[in-house]
Parts: C-alpha cells; structure tokens; sequence
C-alpha cells in the first residue's frame, strides 16, 4: 500500500482511544477530555473503542464527571477482529492502544495501523513484544508512513527522558505483564538470536564495576537493588538507534528550524552504560522488592505459576498488585521519584588516559503523580499532541522508541507543566 498522499481526505478522529474502560483507559480518557477543543490544542476530535458499548459509555461519564459527558463517539472494536481494527484505523489519524497485556492482545492492532498507514502509541512495558514488533512490522511501517511508539508512559519515558536529562548536565507496569514477561524471557533471547546485530554505542572510559547487589546510596537517603527492566531496553535501543543516526531521525517534511534543533539536541546527549535499580528507604522494603521478584521469577516460567500469580496478585505481590485496581484516593495521593546517579569525565581529554575512573558525579531526579493511572495517562496524551502538531517534523514512519522520536521536541518541557518534574541535585567531583 503506498504512502497516504497530502491530498488524501483526512480521518474523521484525531485520536481513538482502544481499550477506553480498562484500569488505565478510562484515566487515559479523563486526560484526554482535559484537551478536547481547547485553545491552542491540536485535538478537536475524539473517539472511544473497545468490545463494550456499554462500558465505554460508563467510562465517559466518569471520566467528565462532574460535568456531563461530551457527545464522543463509542465505536466497538475487538483485539481478535482483525476487520475491526482495520476499519478503526481508516477512521482516525492516531490510536492511543491500552489494551494490555500487549503479548497478548497488542500484535493485531500494530499490525492494522502498519498496513493502513495509522499512527500508533501505547504504554506497554513488554520488551519482547516490543522488539518482535519492530524485527516483523518496521519495514511496512516506514513503507506505508506509520510511526508505531510503544513504551509511551511510565516508566519507560521518565527513565528515557530522566536519562537525556542527566546526560545533558555534563509500576513494574502492570503485574500481569511483569508475570507474562518472565515467561517470554527465552523468547526475547531467541528473537535477539534471530535477528542481525545492531551496532552498540561507543562508551568512553572503562565500564563501570558490577557492585553488590544490594547497596546504601547515601547522597539520596536509600536503599537500592538491581532490577532487571524493560526501561534499560528501552533505553539500550534509542541508543542503537543514535549509533545508527548520529543527528536522530529525520523528519517527514521537517521545517529547517526543526532539523537545527534535532542536530543541537542530540550533539548534548553522551552515549552511557544504564542500569535499573528499585530503591526503599528501608532495608526492610528492599527485603519485601526481592521477595515479589523471587515469586514473579521462579512461578512465571510455567503455567500453573502464572495461573497462581494472576489468582491471587495481593498475595505474591505481598499486598502492590490486586484485581480491582487502587481506589482514586489512592491514586491521588501517591507518587514517584526516579533519581540518576550519572558518573563521567569532567573533560573529554581524560577518557584517553588508560582505564582512568570517572572524576564528576551529577544526581539528578524526576518526580511525578501516581505511575500508572496519572503519569502515564499525562506522558501517553503529551506525546499524542506532539505526534499530532508536529506530525511532519517526526519520522515517516516506523517503529521505535519513545526517546529517539520524541527527544529533540518539546515533550520534557511539556511533562514539567503538567506535573512531572525534572531537577538537578547535584554536581560533585569525586576521587578517581
């Protein structure tokens, strides 16, 4: 199918939103009414999907209480109806896919915007499915014109952007995708296998030391352990991708302006070694972290376990995950911090002196609302308006990670004034 030319009449909808009355859908669907028609807003049309009318009518309500609901469209849509999400993504410029876990119900919906040309984001979490959909649709998507995004909520756009951030100074997602990750964790290693090696960065300086497993880190008053994550993957691919595209990825029919700015943007962020740690201020709650680890990774590689985990959440994730999803007090007051702790060389002249240890340390932090029901309802509609005003400056099409796409834009300023916040801590010279 070629590329939908400028001429072609435009979709009835802006956005659709799949998946509108689940967990995180129907918050999605409260942020996004929060720029329906609004001045300066590129979203002037809107529509809910999903297999219930019914629900998706009871989403809306809620989600503009206490006002009444606006008249948006509800159109039923099925993950298993392939026709279904084909004529959904004739209808609409962009869908916003909440319907998770995304190993099991995400494939058919990249499949039908990939072939229609439709523009996809999503808050998946799941490397593997993630990188199957790159190695089986990239190629149709850059030939049709479109953009396929996953990983468009937390944790992975907090970490993506958190990283650039610190570089640039010098929910476990949700349960049942963490148990179905650990059973495609071969999967994952098979699919890497398969495919040709990408070209990996070029780090200066020596690699940092594995260090213990669970350690003290006193400049910001926790205690942290390894975490094995989907955002390091996420990360280690926005960076292949850099290797690849040292200026990042051209636009559609970007405007000059914008081509500046993309090759400023990314001359400022440094290729670096990234892990994940989960931090507690206790010893006691890193106990409890190692505890819902062990059970996720030893019961999610066979099919009773998984049965057992996704039976009884409350349980095996000593009282985090439970069916029903927090209550919207809950919601409200919780929060988020993720702090990078960033080592490097305070002049490029040092890296070339043998195996020389890092001589500056900057922590820097992100902090916002609840994970998954506001910060990624905010990060998944932010990076939607983007796609949609600025559509021509962002890649043809494709699938990719949210970092090398939304980098060189104006999302970190736009998180900042909706209530996710980006500080510097610190910046110190440390012994070598």
């Amino acid at each position: 199918m070629p590329e939908l030319q400028p001429n072609t009449p435009s979709p009835p909808y802006d956005l659709i939103i799949l998946g509108a009355s689940g967990f995180t859908g129907k918050y999605v669907v409260k942020e996004a009414l929060k720029f329906l028609n609004t001045p300066s807003s590129p979203l002037k049309s809107l529509a809910l999907a999903g297999r219930s009318p019914t629900k998706l009518t009871q989403t809306l309500k809620w989600a503009a209480h206490p006002n009444p609901p606006p008249p948006i469209p509800i159109i039923t849509a099925d993950t298993t109806d392939p026709p279904s999400l084909h004529r959904l993504c004739t209808q609409t410029k962009l869908i916003l896919n909440c319907v998770g876990p995304f190993r099991l119900y995400g494939e058919p919906v990249v499949a039908a915007c990939a072939e229609t040309g439709c523009d996809y984001l999503d808050i998946c979490g799941e490397p593997e499915f993630m990188e199957r959909m790159e190695a089986k649709y990239h190629d149709r998507a850059v030939e049709v014109g479109s953009l396929v995004i996953s990983a468009c909520g937390f944790d992975s756009v907090p970490a993506e952007f958190g990283l650039m951030f610190n570089s640039r100074q010098g929910n476990f997602g949700t349960f049942e995708s963490a148990v179905l990750g650990v059973a495609n964790a071969d999967k994952l290693q098979e699919l890497r296998r398969s495919r040709p090696r990408k070209p990996r960065p070029a780090i200066p300086g020596p690699p940092p030391p594995k260090g213990p497993t669970i350690e003290q880190q006193k400049d910001i008053g926790l205690w942290a352990v390894k975490l094995p994550s989907a955002d390091a993957i996420v990360v280690r691919r926005t960076l292949g991708v850099l290797t690849e595209n040292p200026r990042g990825l051209p636009g559609r029919n970007e405007s000059a302006e914008h081509i500046e700015k993309r090759e400023a943007f990314w001359s400022t962020v440094k290729p670096v070694h990234f892990g994940v740690k989960i931090g507690s201020k206790s010893l006691l709650g890193i106990l409890r972290i190692m505890t819902v680890g062990i059970f996720i990774g030893l019961l999610g590689r066979f099919s009773f376990g998984r049965w057992l985990l996704l039976k009884f959440p409350s349980f095996f994730s000593v009282g985090w995950f439970r069916k029903k999803g927090p209550s919207e007090d809950e919601v409200r007051n919780a929060s988020f911090k993720m702090w990078f702790v960033g080592k490097g060389f305070s002049d490029s002249s040092l890296v070339s002196q043998g195996n020389r240890k890092p001589d500056m340390e900057i922590i820097t932090r992100v902090m916002g609302p609840e994970i998954g029901y506001l910060t990624t309802p905010i990060i998944l509609l932010q990076c939607a308006l983007i796609l949609l005003h600025q559509r021509n400056n962002l890649p043809k099409g494709g699938i990719f990670p949210p970092g090398i796409v939304f980098g060189p834009t104006d999302l970190q300023e736009r998180l900042q004034q909706n209530g996710i916040s980006f500080d510097v801590i610190s910046k110190k010279a440390i012994s070598g």
